[in-house]
């Protein structure tokens, strides 16, 4: 049978990198594919290639047995494409509707029919279990929604090829099981999927075949009842790695943060925080579960100071914090990893050097008074880039140029590598590698054995579950529950992101500060 997809020694150059270095690559009708690769292993700008957001330098493209050009994503939609990028390909002020049907409209007459392309929107939500409001504006919805337009926007154009780009990166376990059952359902009606991620479970559980990129080549093929995680792991990075986190049992000091019948309000004036009081002590890591949607974010922005409460308190190292301005909680001794990194953790404009000094560029030894000490800033940058090994052709490269996982990595670099005394980390592994995770949970958890404390957010369960010594359940903008990990089942944990009750659930006694 003839492929769906062929890619034919595919080679693609940037100043200073080989991100794809003639690759082969080939996808059959009704399959699953999954694309493993660390962080700039070449994965996503291969597919950026496929669906016409870059044109290869050399190599072939061969759709049904037909040799195509593909130099945008007209094309590559023409030609039965689709991709669901791992950043956002949203317009914000938009609505969902009118972002999903973009370049595809439903009119009448010479106008936009608002009413039968929402009502469209509606159906196949519906169809695919993917509901969303059609109505809603795209810069009001929180991550894990907007990455549902995204899995949407695809679906209304009927793609029988389905690029899938860390498509479950803001999921719970419950939403993965059922977009799996979206994709399966997909390919059993003939459809193709290929499909990125870095958790190793999905591959196993979901993939029919698996192709492993390293620096940009393909270093392996093979299917998941033929390997198992530690092998991929291991195939991709080029090492054995860790895939479970060590760690002593916490030694809690005093508390860093305080919170107290905090309640913050969405874009929209709803409440999206209700009276939530939490604390987290030093030497702890405090997770918070939760749906994503379910007020996590504008929690971390409030005690971030990117959001205004409208009533309750934080107060970190016993200092009133309650909208305080960024600046004031970073120089207090708190380093933010931000939910959405492009929006809130980099300037993307600016090169690496720039954005690892970004909320420290005024001090010594970045500043002497007015003046830049560009030396300084350059050879902090080096180690910084060297030590977190960030992927990038040098330091002056604009960080808009890195793939998303080492992005990702500038952020963590530039808020592990200065004292701090808490860290709030809004999913500070997402999209990163194996290899990559395996190292930013060690270090979360140094910065706890140094005594931080640390707030972590994370809608990827067992992560929140092996690094967290107390975990705190958000739902409906309440702490529904604070378990100790130890205690409770993932599935339990999952039930009470959904709302269930599973029995009678209280805080457990504050950790006992040693003197």
């Amino acid at each position: 049978m003839t492929p769906i997809l062929e890619l034919r020694g595919i080679t693609k150059t940037f100043p200073g990198v080989v991100a794809n270095d003639h690759i082969d690559l080939t996808l059959n009708q009704g399959e699953i594919l999954a694309l493993l690769g660390e962080n700039g292993a070449g994965k996503t700008t291969l597919m950026n290639i496929l669906y016409g957001l870059y044109t290869q330098d050399a190599g072939d493209i061969i759709i049904r047995g037909q040799e195509v050009a593909i130099v945008g994503p007209t094309d590559a939609i023409r030609q039965g494409i689709g991709m669901v990028h791992q950043h956002f390909m949203l317009v914000p002020p938009l609505t969902v509707t009118e972002n999903i049907i973009l370049g595809d409209e439903i009119t009448q007459g010479p106008f936009l029919d608002r009413r039968r392309a929402a009502q469209r929107v509606r159906e196949i939500a519906a169809l695919y279990g993917l509901v969303v409001d059609p109505e809603a504006v795209v810069s009001t919805l929180p991550v894990g929604v907007q990455q549902r337009v995204e899995i949407l926007k695809v679906l209304y154009r009927n793609a029988d090829v389905l690029i899938m780009d860390e498509p479950t990166a803001v999921l719970t376990p419950q939403e993965v099981e059922d977009l799996f059952a979206i994709i399966r359902s997909l390919v059993d009606q003939g459809k193709s999927v290929i499909f990125i991620t870095h958790k190793l479970k999905e591959v196993l559980s979901l993939a029919d075949r698996i192709v492993v990129l390293r620096n940009g080549r393909v270093v392996g093929e093979t299917r998941p009842q033929e390997t198992t995680e530690a092998e991929l792991a291991a195939m991709m990075v080029g090492h054995a790695v860790e895939l479970t986190v060590s760690k002593e049992p916490a030694t809690p000091r005093d508390v860093v943060l305080d919170v107290r019948g905090l309640s913050i309000l969405d874009e929209r004036g709803n409440l999206a925080v209700d009276e939530v009081t939490l604390q987290v002590h030093g030497g702890e890591i405090v997770g918070i579960a939760g749906v994503q949607g379910n007020g996590q974010t504008e929690l971390v922005e409030a005690l971030t100071g990117l959001r205004s409460a409208v009533a309750g308190s934080i107060h970190i190292l016993g200092e009133d914090a309650t909208n305080a301005s960024p600046r004031t909680i970073i120089e207090r001794g708190v380093a933010h990893v931000p939910e959405d990194r492009q929006r809130d953790g980099l300037v993307l404009p600016f090169p690496v050097s720039d954005n690892l000094i970004v909320n420290t560029y005024y001090v010594p030894p970045f500043a002497r008074g007015i003046t830049i000490q560009e030396d300084v800033v350059a050879q902090r940058a080096r180690d910084l880039v060297e030590q977190f090994d960030v992927r990038t052709p040098g330091i002056e490269t604009p960080v808009a140029a890195l793939s998303g996982g080492n992005q990702q990595k500038v952020i963590v670099a530039r808020e592990f590598s200065r004292p701090i005394r808490l860290l709030i980390a809004s999913q500070p592994t997402r999209g990163l590698d194996v290899g990559s995770i395996e190292y930013i949970h060690q270090r979360i958890v140094e910065k706890r054995d140094q005594g931080a404390g640390v707030l972590l957010v994370s809608p990827e369960l067992d992560e929140v579950m092996s690094l967290s010594d107390r975990i705190a359940v958000m739902y409906k903008g309440r702490i529904v529950a604070i378990v100790r990990p130890e205690e409770v089942t993932r599935e339990e944990i999952g039930l009470l992101m959904a709302g269930a009750e599973i029995g009678e659930r209280t805080a457990p006694s504050a950790p006992r500060v040693d003197a």
